[in-house]
């Protein structure tokens, strides 16, 4: 399984804008610390901003910032966000799909229920369980230091 850019990149603003709670970033300023394209970082902030992880404000003193705290966004339902409109393979596709086994193979419903457990796990998982005590991931991302901030808790897994 390999997760699209979309959904690696969404992952990325999330993380982004929860080191910099409370601050307006810029998407240029994210797209150059997470060494993303600029382009498709604005479609992912787009999709984020419609389907409420996000709020941005245009003008010059404008940018996005989490619309819920990261306790509340949980990493499953952003990546099915992401991946729901990407087939697994082939026979998951409604048009385009040439497999001549389809009707009898039992293979699509493992892989179906395999997905869906990928899934499952994530649910739990919140941005904050991704950002809470990680120095590291804060000193890469956070645009502005804050030395209070930089105080580490125990890894969480």
């Amino acid at each position: 399984m390999r997760l699209t850019i979309r959904t690696n990149l969404a992952a990325r603003v999330l993380m982004s804008c929860a080191v910099n709670a409370g601050r307006q970033l810029r998407a240029a300023d994210i797209a150059a610390a997470c060494n993303a394209s600029g382009n498709h970082l604005a479609q992912v902030i787009h999709q984020l901003q419609v389907n409420g992880f996000v709020v941005t404000q245009r003008g010059r003193t404008g940018g996005l910032q989490l619309a819920r705290a990261p306790q509340d966004i949980s990493i499953g339902q952003v990546f099915r966000l992401f991946e729901s409109g990407v087939p697994f393979a082939e026979c998951f596709a409604p048009e385009g799909n040439t497999c001549p086994l389809v009707t009898d193979c039992r293979l699509r419903g493992f892989i179906s229920r395999a997905v869906e457990a990928f899934y499952h796990e994530l649910d739990p998982v919140t941005l904050e369980d991704l950002v809470r005590g990680n120095c590291g991931l804060t000193r890469l991302l956070e645009l502005v230091p804050d030395p209070a901030a930089m105080r580490c808790d125990r890894k969480v897994a």
